[in-house]
């Protein structure tokens, strides 16, 4: 007794929330399942009528909640109880009854509940997909009408939605079925019938069921059916309908006249008769579409919306080939437009847009004269004076015919007025461009395109209205550049691909016209000798590229070999650049990096990597070139320094190319020397010395390197007397290591090495100093006295030296030493040839 006080009380509080919203259908549905379950889990073995009742409600209003949310499997189950607790009802009903009467009355008490669960049962198996079941259950509900006449519109209503279901999963027979028996039922009992707007509305979805099944199988049918809709109640859609049923039997152009003027004598919309105006003509039946256009005016007179008849005759004149009828339609409107009769916006719109596509069409045809005439019929709406973007958009696209046409004056006409109307336009610039591209007027041609890169600058960052898509700006100026090119006017082509390459995402379209541009510019360059004036386009193309080449990249055209080919064009190309600039070292310079830093892309072979190291030492070598000129020192240092990290990243490189074969020959660790001495001792920099030792160290280092050296250490603003002295004296030993010493060297030599050592017009000279230049003397006159080969200039030069050292000496008193080095320079006389009388 409890659990079901307890189940009724969960039934009964559902009830109220549900009504209130707090639970949804499906918690209704399982709170129900549980209330009922409960109640009939406590039924005991002859439980009251009440109780019976009370389970016969729940049973079935839990079944037909399930049914609602689209679980009717669930559902069969309580629907089987209600069905079982709707007998036992009725037994006890007949077991307690005193006579006939009393059947009758319980009879008539059960069988509303029965025809409740029949209904339920026919949309259960409906949604299960049981046809069989379905009718089975509806054909029992339709026995019982003649005691239930009031349940004729429910089941009637229950059997369309039966026809609506299975109509729309294209079960047509299904559908044709329930949509039949809808129909019937609805007659059986005038009093309780669903009306005739309800009856109509049911033949007329079983009519396009028929149609959808099988037109030409159910054309009977289908007629019939809609017939009999319009007969219960005039719709438009009925109309609609039957004369597309007969379009579609292929019915005589008479039948369908008929079928259409059934409806002629009713009061029908104008879109209506529009829409049978479109249909017909859509089906080929253009008799029958024309007559009935030329009838709706005279029925919509005063509408304002008149106009759509006159749209509609066009649009199908065109559409059947039938210009010069069409043409004289729009005739009548222009005329009608400047009488008062003019066109609602939305139609006037919808005409010009008829009009521009007929336009269109002549374009591509290459009719531009024709296509002119379907353009000036569209500007005819426009006042003068009158200031639209479509307008500007119409006079572009007139200018672009007068082009085709030779028409240069009318095209300028029609461009200023587009101008006029939307100057800030990049279609309207093209159009500019174009005209001063045929005029030959490079300045404006190349005015233009500026304004265009501009533009597309801007669009890309905010949506321009007359944007097609986002690639409006490079897709104009790709053809700006093309358009150039076609003429011959290479200066203006070159502009336009300078945007373009800033604008352009597609990797393979940016490559392709970089590398144009590049050939363009070079062409320039060798046509006019214009180096200097296009080298900083150059340098933004390879710049640009180069960045391109360090994105990532997504797109699958541009594979990692894609890049690869792209790069070593670029690596190519910038070398041969920095070779044709040698006159300007700056250029060089920066076109030998880019070539480096093109071929970081490249696969490390061994061609790229003597590329790459070859890049790097002319570019350190121009550094230091540059850093020799009159320069600031802070320019110097800045130059000296980046020479320095050219070097290094040479260095790296280098160790890992000797490791790929024999470079004995090859100079490039002697100038990484002597370019790193240079940088360093100019810098002034701590580390030279460090840097030395493992040169002196080197048995294999050459004498004109060590002269180098010596010469570098001294070279303003380097100052470094010892290294300079120690890298002299280093050659010296090596000349004189030599087979046959080469008298002239040894001499410039020594020349060197005795000036460093002795300097001029000093006379407080250390005696150690003394003896080391004297030996110097020395093996000078030892190799003069074994050669003829020694210049007499610096023979004379040695005895001038010797002799005037003596004279200093003599000056402060020391006569011993004066003797010594006057008595050297006198043995030097003896080696002189015709210059000895002289100094005799």
């Amino acid at each position: 007794t409890q659990v079901e006080e307890g189940a009724i009380n969960l039934w009964n509080w559902t009830v109220t929330k549900h009504t209130g919203s707090v639970v949804n259908d499906e918690q209704r549905a399982k709170l129900r399942f549980v209330a009922c379950r409960l109640v009939c889990l406590c039924e005991g073995s002859d439980p009251p009528e009440g109780t019976i009742r009370r389970q016969i409600l729940m049973s079935m209003k839990t079944g037909k909640g399930w049914i609602d949310i689209g679980k009717a499997d669930i559902a069969d189950g309580f629907l089987e109880t209600a069905m079982n607790s709707i007998e036992k009802l009725y037994a006890k009903l007949l077991k307690g009854s005193d006579g006939e009467a009393d059947i009758n009355v319980h009879k008539a008490d059960v069988e509303k509940n029965l025809f409740k669960v029949l209904s339920y049962q026919a949309e259960s198996a409906v949604a299960q997909g049981d046809f069989q079941k379905a009718v089975m259950c509806v054909q029992r509900c339709k026995d019982m009408l003649m005691k239930l006449p009031k349940e004729t519109c429910y089941l009637s209503i229950l059997c369309y939605n039966f026809g609506v279901e299975t109509y729309e999963w294209k079960k047509y027979e299904q559908s044709s079925f329930w949509l039949s028996q809808s129909y019937d039922i609805g007659k059986m009992d005038m009093k309780y019938s669903v009306g005739k707007e309800m009856q109509a509305k049911v033949l007329r979805l079983l009519a396009t069921a028929y149609f959808e099944w099988d037109c030409n199988l159910y054309l009977d049918k289908a007629l019939k059916a809609i017939s009999l809709a319009n007969q219960e109640k005039v719709h438009p859609a009925g109309f609609f309908l039957k004369v597309k049923i007969l379009l579609k039997s292929g019915a005589s152009d008479e039948d369908i006249n008929s079928a259409v003027a059934e409806f002629l004598h009713h009061d029908m919309s104008l879109d209506f008769c529009l829409n049978i105006a479109k249909l017909l003509l859509e089906h080929g039946r253009e008799s029958v579409g024309f007559d009935f256009l030329k009838s709706v005016p005279e029925r919509f007179e005063s509408s304002p919306d008149l106009g759509k008849i006159t749209l509609l005759h066009i649009e199908f004149l065109l559409q059947n080939k039938r210009e010069l009828l069409a043409k004289q339609k729009v005739e009548e409107v222009i005329i009608g437009h400047y009488t008062g009769k003019h066109l609602l916006p939305e139609a006037l719109n919808q005409l010009h847009a008829m009009l521009w596509d007929r336009a269109a069409k002549h374009y591509e045809a290459k009719s531009y004269s024709e296509a002119l005439h379907w353009y000036n019929y569209s500007v005819s709406f426009y006042t003068p004076g009158q200031i639209d973007q479509n307008l500007a958009k119409l006079q572009r696209n007139m200018a672009s015919c007068y082009l085709h046409l030779k028409q240069i004056d009318k095209a300028k006409e029609a461009v200023k007025e587009a101008e006029r109307c939307d100057p800030n336009s990049i279609f309207t610039k093209f159009s500019v461009y174009k005209i001063a591209v045929m005029e030959k007027d490079t300045d404006k041609a190349v005015e233009a395109v500026i304004e265009m890169g501009k533009l597309a600058e801007k669009s890309s960052q905010h949506e321009d209205k007359l944007r097609v898509d986002g690639n409006t700006g490079t897709n104009l100026l790709s053809l700006a550049a093309q358009i150039a090119l076609e003429n011959e006017q290479q200066v203006v082509a070159i502009k336009a691909l300078e945007y373009l390459s800033e604008h352009l995402q597609d990797c393979r379209q940016l490559f392709a016209a970089l590398k144009c541009l590049v050939r363009l510019t070079l062409s320039k360059v060798v046509a006019e000798r214009e180096e200097t004036s296009v080298a900083y386009v150059l340098t933004n193309t390879f710049s640009a590229a180069h960045k391109r080449l360090a994105e990532s990249f997504t797109e699958e055209k541009f594979t990692a070999d894609v890049r690869i080919l792209e790069a070593h064009w670029f690596r190519k190309v910038a070398w041969n650049l920095a070779v044709q600039f040698r006159g300007c070292p700056e250029k060089m310079r920066d076109f030998f990096l880019l070539s480096f830093k093109f071929s970081q892309f490249c696969p490390s072979d061994k061609a790229v990597l003597i590329a790459q190291k070859t890049c790097l030492l002319m570019a350190a070598a121009v550094d230091l070139e540059m850093g020799r000129q009159e320069v600031t020192p802070s320019e110097q240092a800045e130059l000296l320094t980046q020479a320095l990290q050219h070097l290094q990243a040479c260095k790296d490189i280098w160790k890992v190319l000797k490791l790929t074969g024999d470079f004995a020959k090859d100079p490039t660790d002697t100038l990484l020397l002597l370019y790193e001495f240079e940088a360093r001792s100019k810098l002034n920099d701590p580390t030279l010395h460090n840097l030395m030792e493992s040169v002196w160290e080197q048995p294999q280092i050459e004498v004109k390197t060590l002269e180098i050296i010596a010469s570098l250490a001294m070279e303003s603003p380097a100052r470094y007397p010892v290294l300079c002295k120690k890298a002299l004296k280093s050659a010296l030993n090596l000349h004189r290591k030599q087979t046959v010493i080469d008298a002239v060297k040894f001499s410039k030599c020594l020349h060197s090495l005795i000036n460093l050592s002795l300097p001029t017009g000093l006379t407080d000279l250390d005696a150690c100093v003394l003896q080391e230049v004297w030996d110097y003397f020395e093996d000078a006159l030892s190799v003069v006295s074994s050669t003829d080969a020694y210049p007499e200039m610096e023979i004379l030069w040695l005895m001038t030296r010797a002799w005037n050292t003596g004279i200093f000496q003599y000056t402060v008193g020391k006569y011993k030493e004066a003797e010594q080095w006057c008595g050297l320079g006198m043995r030097f006389l003896n080696h002189l040839g015709s210059l000895k009388k002289s100094y005799e």
